[in-house]
């Protein structure tokens, strides 16, 4: 039972209303927030008309992959063959953003299970300091090789040391997001969560599941790639997971949940 909000998440506005209530109070700049078993971390930060913005969890991936990335190459400590890892639901803009700063990205199935796993077998070839940064759409961030599970406590680090190295140059975090927008395309992510309760609604959404499988035109857009990962695409094992990339580079991901009767959809739609 939380009283002071319907669920203690920190990707829903609700379960932030009594921290952005008092970072009004006392003029903060960022509010920072954690579940209550502090995996997941989320962020409001100051816009320019004094009220909060929430970032996203791709928002906040990229901001920290961008930081990360930059401040290797500006003292000198990126590895040979730096890594970053991503789940296949995370938005597309983060490889983009690792590419440019010649970062090998790896793509693995929704969990953050197999984000670790990657770490361990990267270490099994001594190689786990290649290992910079791994993310999932869902507030879910890990630096190093030590933890093998998302971890807010590394990830209010890494948001804090960020927010206050670009506050000291007078950069808010929401102008840094816009310039990543402005170099690499500003993709919106969203996600949406059909419920099917019962067997009928098992049936159901397998149907639509085989549906996606046979079309190659999704809500009037032309699929230019179709993964399906129920086949075992991309060294990966196999997941009912299909991923739509559009012309314009937008991409759509659909799958059944793994602990509840739904459908998802992750969108991520390039603005003009």
């Amino acid at each position: 039972n939380f009283p002071t909000c319907p669920y203690p998440n920190p990707e829903i506005k609700e379960a932030l209303a009594l921290g952005l209530e008092y970072a009004k109070n006392t003029s903060a700049d960022i509010l920072i927030a954690t579940d209550p078993d502090c995996d997941r971390v989320g962020i409001a930060v100051k816009n320019k008309d004094g009220d909060f913005s929430l970032l996203t969890g791709n928002e906040v991936g990229f901001l920290l992959l961008d930081f990360i990335a930059s401040m290797r190459i500006k003292h000198g400590t990126m590895p040979a063959d730096p890594v970053f890892v991503k789940t296949i639901v995370t938005s597309d803009l983060a490889e983009k953003i690792a590419d440019h700063y010649g970062i090998r990205t790896i793509n693995v199935l929704t969990g953050f299970k197999y984000i670790g796993e990657q770490i361990g077998l990267l270490e099994k070839k001594g190689k786990e300091d290649c290992y910079l940064l791994g993310f999932e759409e869902s507030y879910g961030y890990l630096s190093g090789s030590y933890v093998r599970d998302k971890d807010a406590v590394d990830g209010v680090f890494m948001i804090a040391e960020m927010f206050a190295y670009y506050r000291a140059q007078g950069i808010s975090l929401l102008d840094k997001l816009d310039e990543i927008y402005a170099t690499y395309g500003h993709f919106v992510s969203t996600l949406e969560s059909f419920a099917f309760e019962g067997q009928e609604g098992f049936v159901k959404m397998s149907k639509i599941m085989d549906e996606y499988r046979e079309t190659m035109v999704v809500e009037g857009k032309k699929v230019v790639e179709k993964k399906d990962y129920s086949i075992g695409i991309d060294g990966l094992p196999k997941s009912n997971v299909i991923k739509f990339t559009f012309e314009d580079g937008s991409t759509m991901v659909v799958r059944p949940s793994g602990t509840e009767p739904k459908l998802k959809i992750y969108r991520c739609t390039l603005q003009k």
